[in-house]
């Protein structure tokens, strides 16, 4: 669960390493992103001589919260860390790596090129 000012970790290798986050989609007093959702966002830290710069704005979608996560066969699923991927107007990640577990979840809410990149499903 993220929210405007959050701070949040880069998962994908475009340069970026840090965000904060200053707007949620869904409308002017959405609070709170949650898995799949889509967040503006300022880039606080990058590495040098990558596409991505500090201070650049970017889109983002949630791929990993600390919130927890309920599946329809009860389970309950959390992460550590908040993570976001860096994607670009139609959607489509930035990336060509992703680093990190992502949710099967992602898949089914149509993010299948950022769920075909990730290394670890859970």
């Amino acid at each position: 669960m993220l929210q405007i000012r959050s701070v949040v970790k880069v998962a994908d290798n475009t340069g970026a390493k840090l965000i904060r986050v200053f707007t949620v989609y869904g409308g002017s007093r959405k609070r709170y992103a949650y898995l799949g959702q889509r967040v503006n966002a300022s880039v606080q830290a990058a590495e040098p001589r990558k596409a991505i710069k500090k201070k650049e704005i970017v889109k983002c979608i949630v791929i990993r919260t600390a919130a927890p996560i309920r599946r329809a066969d009860g389970t309950v699923l959390r992460f550590d860390e908040n993570a976001v991927v860096i994607v670009d107007e139609k959607g489509k990640p930035k990336g060509t790596r992703i680093f990190g577990p992502v949710p099967r979840e992602l898949k089914e809410m149509g993010f299948t090129e950022i769920f075909s990149l990730a290394e670890e499903v859970v």
